[in-house]
């Protein structure tokens, strides 16, 4: 499979206000996202992210390595017509409306007017805006605007989508109504490179993911690759018995109301746990084993790095 984006050896340095002191931002990244699929990129604040994305959409130049957007040089002519962007922080002029918004993208983009009478109703509709298309924007909420600024990245109907937070500023419903139109353009052969601090939400729409720490990528693969199925510990919940009745069976031990709630990590004492509470007529309310999430990893990497 061919790579939407190649980044090779990426470096940029800034310089510190008017002292002759630089900091480097990027210390010599490299990394892959293939055509057609869905790319997390995962680092702390200030760990480069944003850098990156600039690099790749020319707003900054790098100071050293290559970028190739579907194979072209990313500072060539053209090279970025086929990429669609959402920044982190969009900013509008508060006046139009999301119709009128929409329409001026697309005079950018050099669509006729058929093709914009046709493709912004859709767009709106797509991101949820419809009802709220004749609003001034100065009127939106963060979260509408996120949506207005999906609905423009998708006007030129790009081969790739670069998401900058997207799902800054959205409620849970919102959220996922966002991450449903995510997975459907993996389902129209759209390739989408995303950052977010929602690491719940690339754990369930991405294939791969890489994972920045101090300007460097220090992992890179696919979820299943980077993700064990190795069960961490066991949640027990049970009613009916004091905690006491569970000494020695559970590192970790609490109540919630009436409830004891055990974490189990060794698997072979589970069946005890269960046991015990079948012996002296307690109830099991639920018995859940965790395995390793995105999370633990994202974590543990970068505490460790």
């Amino acid at each position: 499979m061919a790579d939407a984006i190649r980044i090779e050896d990426l470096r940029k340095s800034f310089r510190l206000g008017f002292i002759p002191k630089t900091r480097e931002i990027l210390k010599g990244i490299t990394f892959s996202v293939r055509e057609g699929e869905t790319f997390g990129y995962l680092g702390p604040n200030g760990a480069g992210k944003t850098t990156t994305i600039k690099c790749l959409l020319g707003l900054i130049r790098p100071d050293a390595g290559s970028i190739a957007i579907f194979g072209r040089p990313h500072a060539s002519p053209g090279s970025r017509a086929p990429l669609g962007f959402l920044p982190e922080n969009p900013y509008f002029y508060d006046y139009l409306t999301a119709r009128e918004f929409l329409a001026f993208t697309g005079d950018l983009f050099g669509l006729g007017r058929a093709e914009q009478g046709e493709r912004i109703p859709r767009l709106l509709e797509l991101v949820g805006l419809a009802r709220a298309a004749d609003l001034p924007l100065r009127k939106y909420s963060r979260g509408m605007l996120q949506r207005a600024g999906l609905a423009q990245a998708l006007i030129n109907d790009p081969k790739l989508v670069v998401l900058d937070e997207p799902l800054g500023g959205m409620d849970p419903l919102g959220r996922k109504e966002i991450r449903d139109i995510i997975v459907r353009f993996k389902d129209e052969g759209k390739t989408v490179f995303f950052t977010s601090h929602i690491l719940q939400d690339i754990e369930m729409i991405c294939d791969r993911v890489a994972i920045i720490v101090g300007g460097r990528i220090v992992k890179e693969g696919s979820l299943r690759d980077l993700i064990s199925e190795k069960v961490l510990f066991t949640e027990v919940t049970v009613s009916g018995l004091p905690p006491a009745a569970f000494e020695g069976l559970g590192e970790s031990v609490s109540t919630r109301g009436d409830r004891v709630l055990l974490k189990v990590y060794d698997e072979a004492r589970v069946d005890e746990v269960v046991g015990l509470v079948h012996d002296r007529k307690g109830r099991l309310v639920s018995l859940s084993p965790r395995t390793e999430t995105l999370e633990d990893i994202f974590v543990d990497t970068v505490t460790r790095t």
